[in-house]
Protein backbone atom coordinates (compact mmCIF):
# COMPACT_ATOMS: atom_id res chain seq x y z
CA UNK A 1 0.00 0.00 0.00
CA UNK A 2 0.94 3.40 -0.93
CA UNK A 3 0.77 6.11 1.04
CA UNK A 4 -1.65 9.13 0.20
CA UNK A 5 -0.18 12.48 -0.45
CA UNK A 6 -3.62 13.77 0.78
CA UNK A 7 -3.14 12.10 4.12
CA UNK A 8 -1.47 13.78 7.24
CA UNK A 9 -0.65 11.45 9.57
CA UNK A 10 -1.51 12.65 12.95
CA UNK A 11 0.00 11.12 16.23
CA UNK A 12 -1.04 12.68 19.47
CA UNK A 13 0.78 14.45 21.38
CA UNK A 14 2.51 12.81 24.18
CA UNK A 15 0.81 14.07 27.54
CA UNK A 16 4.14 15.15 29.17
CA UNK A 17 4.20 15.79 33.23
CA UNK A 18 4.80 19.23 34.06
CA UNK A 19 7.53 20.07 36.97
CA UNK A 20 8.23 23.30 38.62
CA UNK A 21 8.49 26.38 36.00
CA UNK A 22 7.90 23.69 33.31
CA UNK A 23 5.22 23.79 30.43
CA UNK A 24 4.07 23.51 27.07
CA UNK A 25 7.01 25.46 25.85
CA UNK A 26 5.76 25.33 21.58
CA UNK A 27 1.53 25.82 22.47
CA UNK A 28 2.17 28.22 24.90
CA UNK A 29 3.87 30.83 23.61
CA UNK A 30 1.19 30.56 20.37
CA UNK A 31 -1.29 30.78 22.75
CA UNK A 32 -0.19 33.33 24.73
CA UNK A 33 0.62 36.05 21.27
CA UNK A 34 -3.42 35.12 20.10
CA UNK A 35 -4.62 35.72 23.94
CA UNK A 36 -2.99 39.12 23.86
CA UNK A 37 -3.79 40.52 20.90
CA UNK A 38 -7.28 39.69 21.97
CA UNK A 39 -6.98 41.11 24.67
CA UNK A 40 -6.02 44.90 23.15
CA UNK A 41 -9.20 44.54 21.20
CA UNK A 42 -11.20 43.67 23.40
CA UNK A 43 -10.39 46.27 25.39
CA UNK A 44 -10.18 48.89 22.61
CA UNK A 45 -13.77 48.03 22.49
CA UNK A 46 -15.03 48.50 26.23
CA UNK A 47 -12.86 51.95 26.24
CA UNK A 48 -14.91 53.06 22.91
CA UNK A 49 -18.11 51.69 24.30
CA UNK A 50 -17.72 53.40 28.11
CA UNK A 51 -16.30 56.64 26.37
CA UNK A 52 -19.76 56.99 24.02
CA UNK A 53 -21.91 55.80 27.27
CA UNK A 54 -20.47 58.06 29.49
CA UNK A 55 -20.98 60.94 27.16
CA UNK A 56 -24.38 60.22 26.61
CA UNK A 57 -25.02 60.27 30.15
CA UNK A 58 -23.19 63.87 30.35
CA UNK A 59 -25.55 65.04 27.75
CA UNK A 60 -28.64 63.78 28.96
CA UNK A 61 -27.62 65.16 32.23
CA UNK A 62 -27.22 68.46 30.88
CA UNK A 63 -30.56 68.24 28.77
CA UNK A 64 -32.51 67.52 31.84
CA UNK A 65 -30.61 70.39 33.93
CA UNK A 66 -31.88 72.88 31.29
CA UNK A 67 -35.19 71.51 30.46
CA UNK A 68 -35.67 72.04 34.31
CA UNK A 69 -34.64 75.54 34.04
CA UNK A 70 -37.21 76.25 31.29
CA UNK A 71 -39.45 74.84 33.21
CA UNK A 72 -39.68 77.11 36.16
CA UNK A 73 -39.01 79.83 33.69
CA UNK A 74 -42.23 79.07 31.91
CA UNK A 75 -44.52 78.82 35.16
CA UNK A 76 -43.16 82.22 36.20
CA UNK A 77 -43.53 83.44 33.17
CA UNK A 78 -47.31 82.23 33.79
CA UNK A 79 -47.59 83.80 36.83
CA UNK A 80 -46.31 87.16 35.14
CA UNK A 81 -48.88 87.14 32.82
CA UNK A 82 -51.58 86.71 34.96
CA UNK A 83 -50.58 89.55 37.07
CA UNK A 84 -51.10 91.81 33.85
CA UNK A 85 -54.23 89.98 33.48
CA UNK A 86 -55.64 90.89 36.80
CA UNK A 87 -54.14 94.70 36.30
CA UNK A 88 -56.28 94.66 33.07
CA UNK A 89 -59.28 93.45 34.92
CA UNK A 90 -58.76 95.95 37.24
CA UNK A 91 -58.62 98.53 35.00
CA UNK A 92 -61.78 98.32 33.17
CA UNK A 93 -64.24 96.76 35.98
CA UNK A 94 -64.01 99.89 38.63
CA UNK A 95 -64.18 97.01 41.68
CA UNK A 96 -63.71 100.50 44.26
CA UNK A 97 -66.89 102.11 41.97
CA UNK A 98 -64.74 105.49 41.63
CA UNK A 99 -66.40 106.21 38.40
CA UNK A 100 -70.07 107.43 39.65
CA UNK A 101 -69.28 108.55 43.56
CA UNK A 102 -71.45 109.01 46.22
CA UNK A 103 -73.49 111.56 46.35
CA UNK A 104 -74.32 110.91 42.81
CA UNK A 105 -76.34 109.20 40.38
CA UNK A 106 -76.05 106.50 37.91
CA UNK A 107 -77.14 108.35 35.19
CA UNK A 108 -75.43 109.07 32.73
CA UNK A 109 -73.02 106.08 33.48
CA UNK A 110 -69.38 106.98 33.67
CA UNK A 111 -67.21 103.57 32.13
CA UNK A 112 -63.37 103.42 32.22
CA UNK A 113 -61.17 105.11 29.56
CA UNK A 114 -58.15 102.92 30.51
CA UNK A 115 -59.10 100.14 28.31
CA UNK A 116 -55.25 101.17 26.39
CA UNK A 117 -54.54 99.78 22.81
CA UNK A 118 -50.98 98.52 24.54
CA UNK A 119 -49.25 98.85 28.25
CA UNK A 120 -46.26 97.60 29.84
CA UNK A 121 -46.38 96.72 33.22
CA UNK A 122 -44.03 98.44 35.77
CA UNK A 123 -41.37 96.24 37.07
CA UNK A 124 -42.28 93.38 38.84
CA UNK A 125 -40.97 92.05 42.24
CA UNK A 126 -39.41 89.29 43.29
CA UNK A 127 -38.75 86.17 41.57
CA UNK A 128 -40.85 88.04 38.35
CA UNK A 129 -38.55 90.93 38.49
CA UNK A 130 -36.94 89.75 34.99
CA UNK A 131 -39.82 89.37 32.77
CA UNK A 132 -41.56 92.19 31.22
CA UNK A 133 -45.54 92.29 30.97
CA UNK A 134 -47.38 94.02 28.14
CA UNK A 135 -51.19 94.21 28.31
CA UNK A 136 -53.21 95.02 25.63
CA UNK A 137 -57.14 95.82 26.08
CA UNK A 138 -60.19 95.90 23.45
CA UNK A 139 -63.40 97.00 24.45
CA UNK A 140 -66.24 95.71 21.39
CA UNK A 141 -69.54 97.42 21.03
CA UNK A 142 -71.40 97.97 24.30
CA UNK A 143 -75.03 96.15 24.22
CA UNK A 144 -78.16 97.11 25.97
CA UNK A 145 -80.26 94.67 27.30
CA UNK A 146 -83.48 96.66 28.57
CA UNK A 147 -82.19 98.97 30.54
CA UNK A 148 -78.99 97.76 31.20
CA UNK A 149 -75.71 98.58 29.53
CA UNK A 150 -73.12 96.07 29.07
CA UNK A 151 -69.36 96.36 28.21
CA UNK A 152 -67.28 93.70 26.81
CA UNK A 153 -63.20 93.91 27.25
CA UNK A 154 -60.71 91.81 25.66
CA UNK A 155 -57.48 91.78 27.79
CA UNK A 156 -54.48 89.87 26.76
CA UNK A 157 -51.11 89.64 28.58
CA UNK A 158 -47.89 88.83 26.98
CA UNK A 159 -44.69 87.99 29.56
CA UNK A 160 -41.11 87.01 28.12
CA UNK A 161 -38.13 87.13 29.86
CA UNK A 162 -36.79 89.14 27.15
CA UNK A 163 -37.85 92.93 26.60
CA UNK A 164 -39.81 93.44 24.22
CA UNK A 165 -42.68 91.47 24.90
CA UNK A 166 -43.16 89.89 22.95
CA UNK A 167 -39.40 89.42 21.24
CA UNK A 168 -39.92 89.11 17.45
CA UNK A 169 -35.74 87.75 17.48
CA UNK A 170 -35.34 86.17 20.80
CA UNK A 171 -31.82 84.55 22.28
CA UNK A 172 -31.50 81.16 23.92
CA UNK A 173 -33.30 80.61 26.83
CA UNK A 174 -36.39 82.85 25.37
CA UNK A 175 -39.45 81.89 27.72
CA UNK A 176 -42.93 83.93 26.56
CA UNK A 177 -46.64 83.00 28.06
CA UNK A 178 -49.43 84.81 26.76
CA UNK A 179 -52.83 84.50 28.91
CA UNK A 180 -56.34 86.18 27.48
CA UNK A 181 -59.13 87.27 29.28
CA UNK A 182 -62.82 88.39 28.28
CA UNK A 183 -64.91 90.43 30.97
CA UNK A 184 -68.27 91.84 30.73
CA UNK A 185 -68.95 94.83 32.77
CA UNK A 186 -72.83 95.57 33.46
CA UNK A 187 -74.62 98.71 34.93
CA UNK A 188 -78.21 100.02 35.29
CA UNK A 189 -78.86 103.81 34.85
CA UNK A 190 -81.66 103.43 37.01
CA UNK A 191 -79.31 101.47 39.92
CA UNK A 192 -77.86 103.15 42.92
CA UNK A 193 -74.52 104.83 43.01
CA UNK A 194 -71.74 104.15 43.44
CA UNK A 195 -72.16 100.43 42.15
CA UNK A 196 -75.22 101.29 39.56
CA UNK A 197 -75.10 97.37 39.50
CA UNK A 198 -77.42 95.10 38.03
CA UNK A 199 -79.86 93.77 39.50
Amino acid sequence: MYPNANHESRTPTPSLPLGKGEGWKGVTNHAVRTQRGFSIVTAIFLIVVLFALGTFIVSVTGLQQSSQALDVQGVRAYQAARAGIEWGAYQVLDPNNTLNPLPGTCSPLNWPTTCAASTTLPTLAGSLSPFTVTVTCTESAPTTEGNREVHNYEIVATACNQSPCPNPAPATGYVERQLTAVLSKCKDPTATAPRCACG
